[in-house]
C-alpha cells in the first residue's frame, strides 16, 4: 500500500501491510500500537527488525530506519538475530533459580556476627572461612555429607585449635541457617557430630628446630626469674604487655585494649582498671561483670607511665590503623624471640617453648600456690562461676583482689630481686 495517514489511522487490528517502494517495510497494527518492521530472508527463513512505532516515528524516520537496516542485511549483518542473542541471556539469569550455596550459608552467618564479635574477631572467622570452605563453597549445604565434613576438619588436624574453631563456627552457621529458615529443619548438621567425645582433635605440640613446643605451659619460678632478667633488654612493648599479664592475670586481649579513661586512683588510694564488660571476652556472659583489676607495683608503674605519654586514650596504640595494637602482634613478637624461630630476634630470651597466654596462666597458678582462695582467684581471672554460683554469688571481691594481686606482686618481686643476684 501507498503510504497515508489516513488510512493509516483507519488499519484494523491484526492488519500488516507493505509500503510500496520500500522492499521489507511493513506496518503491523495491534489493537493498541501500529509498528514498523524490517522484514527480509536469511537461508530462506523469514525475519523481521522493530524499527519504531507510528506515529512516534513518523513515516521520513522510518524510511530512513528502514535504510539503515537493509544496509546492514546487505553487509550480512542479521539484526534481528543479535538482537535475540542480546535478549537471552537476560531471560536465562530471570529464568535461573538462585541457589543457596555454602558460601551464602557463611556470609549470612557473619551477618549476624557483626552483632556480637569485635572487628578483629569476625575478621579472624572472615579469613578461616575463605580459607577453608572452598572444596565446598558453591555446594547446597543439605548435599554436605558427613564424611565430607569430616574431612575437611581432618584436613587441620596438625592444627588442632583452628580445626576446632572450624568445626563450632561451621555448626553455629548451618544453625543459624535452619533457625532462620533458610534451610528445612531435617538439614542434617555434621559439623556438630563430626570428632566429638573421644575422637576430639587435641594438640601434640610442634617440633619447632628440632624442640618440641606446647601451648599450654606454667612457668616455674626459675624461668618466671630468668624472664624478669630478661624483660630490660627487649621491648617496651613485649616488656609492659608481659609484665601487666604476670602482675594482673588479665588477658592480654584486654590488656592491649586499656584506654587512660579507664584508669582511676579511688578512695582505696589503689589503681584501678575498669573496663567495660562489652571490650571482654565476656561480653555475651549474662552473669559477668566489668572487669576489675587492681594495679599494684610494676603494674600500676607500667600504666601510669602510659597514662601521662598517652592521655586518656589507648595506652598501646597500633602504628598502622586506628584503634590499639593486635593481639596477636604481641604474640608474634614474642616468638620471634624463641630459639626455634626461622627468623629469631636474639635479645637474651633463654627460657623457650611459651606463649603469652601462659603469662595468665602461670599467675593463676601462683595465686593459688600463695592460698588465694579457688573464688577469688577465679574472680582476679574474670572467670565467671558456673552453675548456682555463678547466678546467685555477685560479690564484686575489690578488697581480696587487692590483698592477693599485692601477694603475687611481692612473690614476683622476690623472683626478680634474686634473678639480679644471681645475674651479678
Amino acid at each position: 500500500m501507498k503510504f497515508d495517514k489516513r488510512k493509516i489511522a483507519q488499519l484494523a487490528a491484526g492488519s500488516n501491510e507493505s509500503i510500496d517502494g520500500f522492499p521489507g517495510l511493513r506496518i503491523a497494527v495491534t489493537k493498541t500500537k501500529r509498528t514498523w518492521f524490517y522484514r527480509y530472508r536469511v537461508d530462506k527463513a523469514l525475519k523481521q527488525v522493530k524499527l519504531g512505532e507510528w506515529p512516534a516515528m513518523d513515516y521520513a524516520a522510518a524510511i530512513s530506519a528502514w535504510k539503515t537496516a537493509r544496509t546492514a542485511r546487505e553487509n550480512g549483518i542479521d539484526a534481528a538475530a543479535e538482537k535475540k542473542a542480546k535478549r537471552q541471556p537476560a531471560k536465562a539469569e530471570v529464568s535461573a533459580p538462585v541457589v543457596y550455596s555454602v558460601r551464602k550459608l557463611c556470609t549470612d552467618y557473619l551477618g549476624k556476627l557483626e552483632r556480637t564479635r569485635t572487628p578483629l574477631s569476625l575478621a579472624a572467622v572472615t579469613a578461616m572461612f575463605r580459607r577453608s570452605i572452598e572444596p565446598i563453597a558453591n555446594r547446597e549445604p543439605h548435599t554436605i555429607t558427613r564424611a565430607e565434613a569430616n574431612d575437611l576438619i581432618e584436613g587441620l588436624a596438625d592444627r588442632p585449635a583452628i580445626a576446632a574453631k572450624l568445626k563450632a563456627n561451621l555448626g553455629a552457621a548451618w544453625e543459624n541457617a535452619i533457625n532462620s529458615g533458610r534451610l528445612p529443619d531435617t538439614t542434617p548438621n555434621h559439623w556438630r557430630a563430626v570428632f566429638r567425645g573421644h575422637g576430639a582433635l587435641r594438640s601434640t605440640g610442634h617440633v619447632r628446630g628440632g624442640e618440641k613446643t606446647t601451648e599450654r605451659r606454667v612457668l616455674d619460678d626459675a624461668e618466671v626469674a630468668s624472664i624478669f632478667a630478661w624483660l630490660p633488654n627487649t621491648t617496651d612493648l613485649l616488656s609492659d604487655v608481659l609484665t601487666l599479664a604476670l602482675f594482673t592475670g588479665a588477658r592480654s586481649g584486654e590488656i592491649v585494649q586499656i584506654e587512660g579513661k579507664e584508669v582511676r586512683r579511688e578512695g582505696d588510694g589503689v589503681l584501678w582498671l575498669t573496663m567495660k564488660k562489652s571490650k571482654t571476652k565476656n561480653r555475651n556472659r549474662p552473669s559477668a561483670t566489668d572487669l576489675r583489676v587492681p594495679l599494684i607495683g610494676r603494674a600500676a608503674a607500667i600504666v601510669e607511665r602510659l597514662k601521662l605519654a598517652r592521655g586518656e586514650g589507648y595506652l598501646f596504640p597500633s602504628v598502622r590503623r586506628a584503634g590499639h595494637i593486635a593481639q596477636n602482634s604481641v604474640g608474634e613478637e614474642l616468638a620471634k624471640r624463641m630459639k626455634y624461630h626461622a627468623r629469631r630476634i636474639n635479645d637474651g630470651l633463654t627460657v623457650s617453648g611459651w606463649a603469652l597466654h601462659d603469662c595468665r596462666r602461670t599467675a593463676r597458678t601462683m595465686l593459688a600456690k600463695l592460698g588465694c582462695p579457688h573464688e577469688i582467684g577465679e574472680a582476679i581471672l574474670s572467670h565467671v562461676l558456673a552453675g548456682v554460683a555463678g547466678a546467685y554469688n555477685r560479690h564484686s571481691y575489690d578488697e581480696e583482689r587487692v590483698q592477693w594481686l599485692t601477694a603475687l606482686s611481692d612473690k614476683w618481686e622476690s623472683l626478680a630481686a634474686g634473678s639480679v643476684g644471681a645475674d651479678r
